[in-house]
């Protein structure tokens, strides 16, 4: 069974990929969706037996890499997390699959995307179950691999390409930081299994490494550049750029890869690498403050974009770093809980704006949208449970997990928790505030687009309706169903797979929290949606906003959010451009085509040919058998002198001076 949910994605890739030409529209949708289907009901399965069974299951399947230095097998731990895990990766992959065959269904390459959307999936597994390091590498790449291709699905397109190429680059960026870490944990424990690891981390925790010449402690770098590879993947602020234009791809690409799945990745393997950062508390401190700024960032910006589904990508990068800040004070259950909630109904706002943007004949711009809550009424319906969600309203799935981490981060009395609590209090005023800015631009407002749009406009099928209205039963009690289950007092279905050190166990005292701070939260909540709602009436919409934007002070705040805090300016026209201009006058100038080129091919070539023509002009001066013979003659002397007293002359040769005199004869003297 456990096996068995690892090769049904990827079987229906291969399918797709390899006889999907031999199928047919309807054959290929039974397929996907019994796949899907079956690997959902195997991954339920696992959580019924792992979590509220507690067995945990290990498989150690074959040998991987086995060689005297390093032994690396196929193995597959499925604990509390994995299990957890699973259920969020592939109720969300069903749902998108099923999305996938309606809104994808003019698409005459919907093959190639099903296969895709299965490969990714399976990578997703196979990152979340892994047992070791390497192996969970292997899905980490996978996953961007299948970013890359599904970003780039319409390859025709100039901005599907550029923002696939950006999103390989700077994940790359961050797999490279992983990647250094890994090989840390390598030289320290000269192993990469999960359990060996965790086990002597606090044995280690004061061995010092040499790195750049600076001696530093090895478990901090190694835990610092695992958490770097986490913020290439999960979008946090400097590696967050990628996100957003990574909207050029199909909606369902979005929902799935983009909001519930890929991009907590990182998130989740800093709960699954929790034993190595409880020892860490410095790193812990740069998380807490790079979580906090990335929620506070991503709020902010998304209250100036127009493309709705980029404000929906930021709110997405803004929830991350309330995941992110929470594990940094140690809270790594309320941070997993979180995830899962968010999974449902960021899928849920995704896939409901891509009902939108169907109806509309693909607008996103929300300023051309308005008047829709008559024609797509059910479409509003679950646009306004995946609002309530994201903005925490009470009883609503993200109230129990989103004010549970500003709870928790506020009993933690330090520098950094504080910081991340103000901050993440902003954040849900901005949050609350772009939400509201959505529905007042796309349901409430006039309409604003071409009267043949709105003759047009008209609700999804069953098929795209179906997953909008599980996802919204999900966006309104998942949270309420799983909290004792995750978090809490007393809970025991973690079973060690995430460990917290006992002194930071602070679950009892936000429990015991003054009424006043648990509503701070709500107070923001409401005062940014209110604030919203005033602001983008109608009767206020084109008088007080209008002139506040174009005025001096509005319009240089309303450019530096809706241009993105200028990082894009920055890398683009400061960094980026400076390194191309080095790149291409010293290193391609002067190396490639000067230094390398004079001693490579081309440089070799040109030498040979000018140094055989003066050897066959020479030889032409010579051409008198009596000269050839004076030349051998006196060669084989100097030869046979060598070789007979070279006991004597090897004390007065310097071989480094005859090897720069054959350069200087071969290059210079002929």
């Amino acid at each position: 069974m456990y096996l068995l949910l690892l090769y049904l994605p990827l079987l229906n890739s291969l399918i797709l990929s390899i006889l999907g030409f031999k199928l047919n529209i309807k054959q290929i949708k039974y397929i996907t969706i019994l796949n899907m289907g079956l690997t959902l009901l195997i991954s339920y399965l696992i959580f019924y037996e792992v979590v509220l069974y507690k067995a945990t299951c290990y498989l150690k399947i074959s040998s991987w890499i086995d060689s005297h230095i390093i032994e690396i097998s196929w193995g597959f731990l499925f604990d509390t997390l994995t299990a957890s895990m699973l259920i969020v990766i592939n109720s969300i992959s069903l749902c998108v699959h099923f999305y996938s065959m309606s809104y994808m269904s003019e698409d005459p390459h919907l093959k190639r995307f099903l296969a895709e959307l299965s490969l990714f999936t399976f990578f997703m597994i196979i990152l979340v179950s892994a047992d070791n390091f390497l192996q969970m590498f292997l899905g980490w790449e996978g996953v961007g691999l299948c970013s890359y291709l599904l970003i780039n699905f319409w390859f025709q397109r100039l901005q599907a390409n550029k923002a696939a190429i950006k999103a390989m680059v700077i994940n790359r960026i961050g797999d490279f930081g992983l990647a250094l870490g890994i090989f840390i944990f390598f030289y320290l424990f000269k192993t990469l299994d999960y359990f060996t690891i965790f086990n002597l981390s606090n044995e280690l925790s004061n061995k010092n490494f040499i790195f750049f010449n600076i001696e530093i402690n090895a478990l901090n770098l190694a835990c610092f550049l695992i958490f770097i590879g986490c913020m290439g993947k999960s979008a946090q602020i400097g590696l967050h750029t990628w996100l957003p234009d990574a909207m050029e791809g199909p909606t369902p690409v979005s929902a799935l890869i983009h909001a519930a799945t890929m991009v907590t990745a990182g998130i989740f393997l800093i709960a699954r690498c929790s034993p190595i950062f409880q020892y860490s508390p410095n790193i812990l401190f740069i998380i807490t403050c790079m979580g906090a700024f990335t929620a506070f960032l991503a709020g902010t910006t998304g209250l100036a974009q127009n493309d709705l589904k980029r404000v929906i990508a930021y709110s997405t990068c803004s929830q991350l770093g309330y995941m992110l800040f929470v594990a940094g004070v140690s809270n790594y259950y309320a941070s997993f809980f979180h995830l899962s909630n968010h999974a449902f109904f960021k899928a849920l706002l995704f896939l409901g704006a891509g009902s939108i943007i169907h109806a509309l004949m693909d607008e996103q711009d929300m300023r051309k949208m308005g008047g829709m809550s008559d024609s797509l009424i059910y479409t509003c319906s679950c646009i306004i449970i995946g609002s309530a969600a994201l903005e925490g309203f009470p009883f609503s799935t993200g109230f129990y997990s989103k004010d549970l981490i500003l709870e928790l981060s506020g009993v933690f009395f330090s520098i950094e928790s504080i910081f991340a609590d103000w901050l993440g209090n902003i954040s849900v005023a901005t949050t609350a505030f772009y939400s509201t800015r959505s529905l007042f631009y796309a349901f409430i407002d006039d309409p604003l687009m071409p009267k043949k749009y709105i003759m047009k406009s008209h609700e999804s099928n069953f098929v795209m309706s179906l997953p909008l209205f599980l996802l919204s039963i999900g966006g309104i009690i998942i949270g309420y169903i799983s909290k004792d289950l995750f978090v809490g007092i007393g809970i025991n279905s973690w079973q060690g797979s995430v460990f917290i050190k006992t002194e930071e166990w602070l679950f009892l005292e936000a429990e015991y929290l003054e009424d006043f701070i648990k509503d701070i939260p709500l107070f923001f909540g409401f005062l940014g949606g209110l604030f919203a709602a005033y602001l983008y009436s109608e009767e206020n919409f084109s008088n007080k906003s209008f002139k506040w934007k174009i005025s001096f002070i509005g319009k240089k705040f309303y450019n530096f959010l809706n241009r993105k805090w200028y990082f894009d300016k920055v890398y683009n026209e400061i960094i980026s451009q400076n390194i191309l201009n080095i790149a291409y006058k010293h290193t391609y100038q002067n190396i490639d085509r000067g230094i390398i080129e004079f001693f490579g091919p081309h440089g070799l070539s040109t030498l040979l040919y000018n140094k055989t023509l003066i050897i066959y002009k020479k030889q032409s001066n010579l051409s008198f058998l009596y000269n050839y013979v004076l030349y051998l003659l006196f060669f084989i002397m100097i030869s046979l002198i060598i070789i007979l007293y070279w006991s004597v002359l090897y004390y007065f040769i310097d071989f480094r001076l005859i090897i720069l005199g054959f350069f200087y004869y071969l290059f210079i003297k002929i």
